[in-house]
């Protein structure tokens, strides 16, 4: 089994960490960034992570355009603050203003949950389906997150972001933040997804 500082040497290895709006990229933010980042794939591979190879970090949050259409077809272009972002065979963006308090387990992290959007998109757009293992039942997945998105639609749990609700991409992103971080939380809530989770990732985290 591949150690976590052995993965994170392949991954600043394999990605280019650059800096936005004159941020400076130090040793420090490079290791931060790529020990979190690792997490999700420590049991699985950095070929998980393929396909794509750079990281921007802006100093805070920052300004991204948005393109939202209405239930009359209309178009509506705008922009909202990010604190992170994932583009589909793109780069990942994040806000080290919130990535730096990353890692404190209190079932928030930006780094965390980015990176399991790339997850996500291995298989086209992020969607809540990233590609499973071949010993891991589909059909059970889809299910269970579903079932469950449905319920948390309607119903607020402790220790999960309601951002989680926005649609299914982000009930899966968010419940990985939880399911590294404050994996109870998640066991409370929602113990089925747990244990689809620790299939998924192979990891059992609490």
């Amino acid at each position: 089994m591949i150690l976590q500082l052995d993965l994170t040497t392949l991954f600043l290895a394999d990605k280019s960490i650059t800096g936005a709006q004159g941020f400076e990229v130090t040793d420090t933010v490079r290791q931060s960034i790529a020990l979190q980042a690792c997490l999700p794939i420590l049991n699985l591979s950095l070929e998980w992570y393929a396909g794509w190879s750079s990281i921007i970090i802006y100093p805070s949050s920052y300004k991204s355009d948005t393109t939202t259409v209405d239930e009359f077809g209309i178009v509506h272009q705008g922009s909202q603050h990010r604190s992170g972002e994932a583009w589909l065979r793109g780069p990942v963006i994040l806000s080290w203003k919130d990535a730096k308090h990353s890692g404190e387990r209190d079932g928030h992290n930006v780094v965390i949950h980015e990176f399991v959007h790339k997850l996500d998109m291995m298989n086209g757009s992020a969607n809540g389906f990233p590609p499973l293992q071949h010993d891991t039942d589909r059909t059970q997945w889809t299910k269970v997150m579903t079932r469950d998105f449905a319920d948390f639609q309607v119903h607020r749990k402790s220790g999960l972001d309601r951002y989680g609700a926005s649609n299914p991409a982000e009930f899966f992103a968010v419940l990985s933040e939880v399911f590294f971080e404050t994996p109870q939380n998640l066991i409370d809530a929602y113990p089925d997804i747990y244990d689809i989770m620790v299939k998924f990732f192979r990891q059992t985290p609490l």
